[in-house]
Order: C-alpha cells, then structure tokens, then sequence
C-alpha cells in the first residue's frame, strides 16, 4: 500500500489556479500529473471524458471533486495530484457545486492506492485539518500537511449512536436475513467508489458491525453481475441512473464524506 504523501508530491500540487470550467479544473490537474511523468496527456482526456459520459460523479463532498479514469497504458505510474482552484467552478452536481479543490488520480491497478485513499478521506472529514490545507500558502505546506495525517489526523467526531446489536438486522425491503454485503459503485471502480466504502466502513466499525458486513468497490459494469449476492448498492445520483433496476436498492449518496448521511442511509436500508 502506498502513503497519500508519497503519491502527492510538491510538483503535483498547485494552489489558487483560475480554471475556466469544470472541464479546465480538470485538465490543470490532469497537466501535473503528465509534467511529473505520472501520465500522458491520454488519460488527462479519459478523466474528462469520464465526467461527459457519467456525469458530476466525481464531486464527492461540497466543494471537492475527485476526477480519474480507468488504468490504461496512458499511466506510467499510481500519482495524485491536488489543484486549489482560486475562483470555484461549477461541475453540474445539484449538491455539492461548486468546487474549489480537484485531487485527480491516475492508478496502474485498483489496489496500491487504497491507503492513500482512505488517508485522503479521513483529511477531508476532519474539519481542522481542512482548513489548514484550505489556508496554506505553498505546495510544501499542503504535502507538510499531508505527510503528517497519518499520526495526527483526529477521528471523526462520532455522528451516530451504534446499534444495541445486530439482532435486528434484516435484508433491505422485508427480505429475510441480510447477505451482509454491500457495494459500493462508481464509474470506474478505483476512486470514488473507494472513498465510499472508506466512509461506510468507519461507520460500520463504530456500531460494531466491521466484521459483520463486508464492502466491495467497484465499477458500473460489474456492479450488474455482483448485484444479486448484496443487500444494497451505494452510489451517487449519476452513477444510480446508469446502473437502473438491478434487483436491489440502489441508495444515492450526495456526501461520500459524511458518515451522518451513510448511517442515515443504512439505518433505512436495514430497518434499524
């Protein structure tokens, strides 16, 4: 597994860039990552294109937009890069525009970014640390900022209260017993679906739950093959509309970042 600060370096990270569009926030990202031999100009476009066939998924959390593509020969290596953007900039998500951060990532696989991932998530959610990394004035104060989450970033502060226990815990929709198994779904199956299992399973853990449910990322296409072996699907809005009538429910989340809208979430799903 690879640390967030080694795949964000102080030549892929840019602050108070001006960005047109969406379409510019993401190429101004998508240019760190080929000027750091990350990626070549190919995937700056498959991310782009990625947002013009699903949609705004990738605006995860208000103001935050996670752009990638699928792994392809376009990656020469698994970076990040981070782009403050100095005016915000629409991407079309009803809940979340508009955006004033954009962290693109290029993989070569779906696996060696995981811990970066769920270190960028838990960055995001703790609000002090956001807004050091909204303050500061350099690239080598943000990867400062960054190197240090794995020692001194806090929890999130508890949002909800667990369950007394898992007695009560029945398929979504009256169905029996649960499969104890959740997807989570994106467009490509390594980014922003792996932010959503990373918040889900932090809230799985604090009710005690951890090793009770399991959690899958992964892609749309996928996604329809794995459905009828899971209680439910988590989502957002565009990627839900893509997958259709899959046989489960399908549960739109606007926040990937907010464990009190996931813990909402389950609670309805598991008739808590």
């Amino acid at each position: 597994m690879t640390a967030l600060s080694e795949l964000l370096t102080h030549e892929t990270i840019a602050l108070d860039e001006e960005a047109d569009d969406w379409q510019d926030a993401i190429r101004l990202a998508g240019r760190l990552l080929e000027s750091a031999g990350v990626a070549a100009p190919a995937y700056t476009q498959a991310m782009v294109d990625s947002v013009h066939q699903n949609g705004p998924y990738i605006v995860l959390a208000p103001g935050f937009a996670f752009p990638h593509a699928r792994p392809s020969e376009a990656v020469h290596r698994t970076g990040m890069s981070w782009v403050r953007l100095k005016s915000p900039v629409e991407f079309g998500s009803r809940a979340n525009d508009p955006v004033t951060l954009v962290v693109a990532l290029a993989a070569t696989d779906s696996s060696t970014h995981q811990q970066a991932m769920a270190s960028l998530a838990t960055v995001l959610t703790d609000t002090s640390l956001r807004e050091s990394l909204d303050e500061a004035t350099s690239a080598a104060e943000v990867h400062a900022i960054l190197r240090g989450d794995a020692s001194t970033v806090t929890a999130a502060p508890a949002e909800a209260v667990a369950p007394a226990d898992d007695a009560g815990r029945t398929r979504p929709e009256g169905g029996g017993r649960t499969r104890d198994h959740i997807l989570t779904v994106c467009g490509n199956g390594l980014g922003t679906s792996l932010f959503l299992k990373n918040t889900l399973e932090q809230v799985l853990d604090r009710w005690g739950w951890g090793g009770l449910i399991t959690v899958e990322a992964t892609d749309t296409v996928s996604a329809r093959g794995k459905a009828k072996d899971a209680d439910l699907i988590l989502t957002s809005g565009e990627i839900a509309r893509a997958l259709g009538d899959v046989g489960v429910p399908l549960v739109v989340i606007e926040n990937f970042t907010s464990q009190r809208e996931i813990d909402a979430a389950l609670r309805a799903s598991y008739d808590i």
